[in-house]
């Protein structure tokens, strides 16, 4: 009910900010939005078109305006890069942490995007350039460069003394400890500053066993330290242990997000670059990337059943065939579906960690079990429904069924137990070779399974048949 109520609240927002923009009232325009939460901007800007995006742009203060820019999708920020001139982005950068700088400067075309750098001041220019030397789902990729250090013999005066003179409005929960070449030491709570004599060695106070990350060490992995252990900010060091940055978790849940979004994409068989423009021609070729392959996938099943089509024509069987074909969209879809099941729990428990700690044997040993079951009850009761449905058909064939149907149960148990092992290694497979686990729930892995399925169990039915 909330959830309608703030959506009817957006609706009507937008329509005001048209109206505004249609009848050339900038001044009410200019109140209306700078009084607005830049979610709510961004959500409008989405449904405007170019005219009415550089309206709003025109009207919003440039803090809300770079928030704004921020928050829209990537495909609508590509548009409004094409309206802005370099000096306008910059002017609006200047408003945004480096890191965010640094994101959206990724996105630009290379030629625009030092050109934009080229502007910006030469200090933030070399953070920023740093930032974009890491890969971009890295710790080095997602962390802020500003941080708050002090030196290891330094006082709880002298600590307190620099808070006040740091320039950045960054909130921060710690002072980070380094020695006089920069090396990483601990951190120390801003509560023992306030609680602990001035003339305190922070030495005394830093915590050793602070947890720290590698500005080379996946997003992913990043994102499960914060989990597991609590965290509201970790430090980035680099391979010498030097401090070079930290992360929030409010960068974090970003991170989870895409992530979990990366994840869907593939499964689904596409890729999250569909988004990133409007063109229906680029999201087609895309997914194409993906169908055809299936495609062919689906024609290797048609072979299969081809292929067997003649066996039987060799023997006769032409009507224990035709029956035996009426069961194979069961079959396939029972074991792919009891293969997807298996293969998104791996992949999930794999992508929070909770698996990753685990060894293979472990996880084979449960899912085995729980396949196991599954597959005789799914075989049982398939077994009883083919009996069921070939026992209403009035053919002296009867002995024929009656292997059919024992056919077909075997065949049911035989496919999820091939399929749920897939499902479970596969995900393991992908992640060794560094591919991303998900994609062995997507269409090219739910296809294969098809195919190996029918194929499962129509040597069954063929063996059983000519026996």
């Amino acid at each position: 009910m909330a959830e309608q109520e703030r959506r009817k609240q957006r609706e009507k927002l937008a329509r005001r900010v048209s109206g505004y923009i249609d009848a050339g009232e900038k001044k009410s325009l200019t109140v209306l939005l700078n009084k607005q939460r830049s979610s709510d901007i961004a959500e409008i800007t989405e449904v405007l078109d170019h005219k009415q995006r550089r309206a709003i742009f025109d009207v919003l203060d440039k803090d809300l305006a770079a928030e704004c820019l921020e928050k829209v999708t990537e495909a609508t920020r590509r548009e409004l890069f094409e309206i802005f001139s370099n000096v306008e982005l910059v002017a609006l950068f200047s408003h945004l942490d480096l890191d965010d700088v640094a994101d959206l400067l990724s996105e630009l075309p290379e030629d625009q995007r030092w050109g934009v750098l080229t502007k910006i001041a030469p200090a933030d220019s070399v953070l920023i350039k740093k930032l974009i030397s890491y890969p971009e789902d890295s710790a080095g990729g997602i962390m802020d460069p500003v941080v708050l250090s002090v030196y290891e013999d330094a006082t709880v005066a002298e600590a307190i003394e620099k808070i006040r003179a740091a320039e950045f409005d960054e909130d921060f929960y710690s002072v980070y400890v380094v020695n006089k070449t920069g090396t990483f030491i601990g951190d120390v709570r801003i509560r023992l500053l306030l609680t602990r004599p001035v003339e305190t060695r922070i030495s005394k106070l830093a915590d050793i066993n602070t947890i720290y990350v590698l500005a080379e060490d996946d997003q992913e992995r990043v994102r499960n330290i914060f989990s597991k252990n609590d965290l509201i900010v970790v430090p980035v060091l680099n391979d010498n242990h030097k401090l070079i940055g930290r992360i929030t978790a409010d960068r974090i849940i970003e991170v989870a997000e895409e992530e979990a979004a990366e994840d869907m994409y593939a499964m689904a068989g596409t890729e999250p670059e569909e988004l990133e423009k409007f063109s229906a021609l680029h999201a087609a070729r895309i997914r194409l990337t993906w169908l055809l392959p299936c495609l062919i996938g689906t024609g290797i099943t048609a072979l299969v059943l081809m292929f067997f089509s003649g066996q039987f024509g060799m023997r006769n069987l032409s009507l224990v065939y035709t029956a035996a074909f009426a069961f194979v969209p069961m079959i396939a879809a029972i074991s792919g579906n009891a293969g997807l099941q298996t293969s998104t729990i791996v992949i999930s428990g794999l992508a929070t960690g909770h698996l990753a700690a685990l060894k293979l044997r472990q996880v084979f040993t449960r899912e085995i079990r729980i396949a196991l079951l599954v597959a005789m009850t799914c075989g049982v009761l398939g077994g009883l429904a083919c009996g069921m449905l070939l026992d209403s058909q009035s053919a002296p064939e009867a002995e024929f069924f009656m292997r059919i149907t024992f056919a077909f149960g075997v065949a049911m148990f035989s496919a999820i137990m091939v399929a749920t092992t897939l499902g479970l290694f596969l995900p393991f497979l992908f992640r060794r070779i560094g591919i991303d686990p998900a994609i062995s729930s997507g269409p090219l892995v739910t296809t294969a399974n098809d195919s190996l399925s029918v194929l499962i169990y129509m040597t069954l039915i063929l063996a059983l048949a000519a026996w």
